[in-house]
């Protein structure tokens, strides 16, 4: 989640899906303005994973097209949205009902 506001992601959040879903145990979910900076999210995201010696993604998707990055580390999944497309998918109305994690400030 750091690594993403880093970059300037934008209403980043986390939720734990472990408990309804058994593909993975955290989404975390972040925007970006435009294309430009969703490939900065990105890269800062996996930077920051491979410098504190974290996994390796298991799948990136979306790399092409910038819209939707979705990088799956297993038991966490990083989805980096334009802002455009967040709003159109809503993953938050989805996720609701599970517990979300709660940012120091």
């Amino acid at each position: 989640m750091e690594a993403a506001e880093d970059k300037l992601g934008q209403r980043t959040d986390a939720f734990f899906v472990g408990d309804v879903l058994a593909i993975t145990d955290w989404f975390i979910i972040t925007s970006g303005r435009n294309n430009r900076q969703v490939r900065a999210i990105v890269d800062g995201v996996e930077e920051a994973i491979t410098r504190a010696e974290g996994p390796k993604p298991v799948r990136i998707e979306g790399r092409d097209t910038l819209s939707w990055v979705l990088l799956d580390y297993g038991f966490f999944v990083v989805h980096i949205f334009t802002d455009e497309a967040r709003d159109y998918y809503d993953l938050e109305r989805l996720w609701r009902d599970v517990p979300r994690l709660e940012q120091s400030a």
